[in-house]
């Protein structure tokens, strides 16, 4: 097939790759423009855009998918199909209808489960045991398109939203060469979504601020969905600080997590040693492992003690 490819963050590196090694042939690579970063705002490259110059791609960086010059140019290049990887953009209807075999798109969920821009996150935030990822054919809807093919993955406790993202896209990278393969075939059919629809949207910087009033697992698993963006985030004693790593303190659940941690409110420190800190949360508490202050690298929460002079009934702000 002649492809073009859409898409921008590390997410859609491996499945650029399958593609690279496949015997199709990519005809242009479409990703978002460089963008500021870092404390000298700096223009960057995104991770594809990276590795499409590496392999010699054509490469179009739109401004915006709608402007007319641009889908005049992806017409002129008539491709097969379309292969669209977290690209960052809602591609119009111009776009979607331009392919033989379609627009296909991997997303990283079951659909119709986690429709949206942060499955990932929030399948970890729910406390999912499983996810996964889906090939499907786009339409005008936010992911509401047919089913192709899907792929199960299990989650794992040490499962953060990148170590889960990195094994759904080595998934879907599999995944996306299947379906080519059956779409050129005849051998896969699209199957409208079916079940119960849920939504995982776009997480904003200010949404990591840590809930101390949620239960333990909960806010562990919370943690979880926003490491490493937008980050979990606290002010303890007034100092900002991420918090990377979180279990439920065990502990706290035999009654031993420190002086009157059952009567704590969420928030305040119930226990803290030089290895250990506790923070009570809305039933038992949390054990924090893993920690950032700012303008500092993230560390063990041992070197964190080290020099503070933190005790019990200290808080976060909640």
């Amino acid at each position: 097939m002649k492809i073009i490819f859409f898409g921008t963050p590390e997410f859609a590196v491996p499945p650029l790759e399958a593609l690279l090694n496949s015997g199709h042939e990519i005809i242009a690579v479409v990703t978002q423009p460089d963008r500021q970063s870092g404390r000298g705002r700096r223009l960057r490259p995104g991770p594809v855009k990276i590795r499409a110059q590496k392999a010699g791609l054509r490469l179009l960086q739109p401004a915006k998918a709608r402007d007319e010059h641009f889908i005049d140019e992806l017409e002129a290049l008539n491709p097969s199909a379309i292969v669209v990887a977290a690209y960052g953009q809602i591609l119009p209807p111009e776009i979607i209808r331009l392919p033989r075999f379609g627009c296909i798109n991997i997303h990283a969920s079951l659909l119709p489960r986690y429709r949206g821009a942060a499955p990932v996150n929030w399948a970890l935030i729910n406390g999912e045991e499983k996810t996964g990822v889906t090939t499907m054919l786009m339409d005008e809807g936010m992911d509401t398109g047919p089913v192709l093919l899907q792929e199960e993955v299990m989650i794992t406790p040490d499962d953060t939203a990148a170590t889960l993202s990195a094994k759904l896209s080595r998934s879907g990278a599999d995944l996306l060469l299947k379906t080519l393969h059956g779409l050129e075939r005849g051998s896969i059919k699209p199957v409208p979504q079916s079940g119960s629809a849920s939504y995982a949207p776009r997480l904003k910087k200010t949404d990591g601020m840590i809930p101390w009033s949620k239960p333990a697992v909960e806010l562990c698993n919370f943690i979880r969905g926003m490491t490493p963006w937008p980050g979990a985030y606290g002010f303890l004693e007034g100092e900002r600080v991420k918090i990377l790593r979180a279990v439920p303190a065990a502990s706290a659940a035999d009654g031993s997590g420190g002086a009157g941690c059952a009567e704590c409110r969420p928030g305040v420190i119930c226990r803290v040693t030089t290895e250990e800190m506790h923070v009570c949360t809305g039933s038992s508490a949390v054990s924090i492992l893993n920690i950032q202050p700012a303008g500092k690298s993230a560390m063990p929460v041992k070197t964190f003690l080290q020099g503070r002079r933190l005790r019990e009934g200290m808080s976060f702000d909640v």
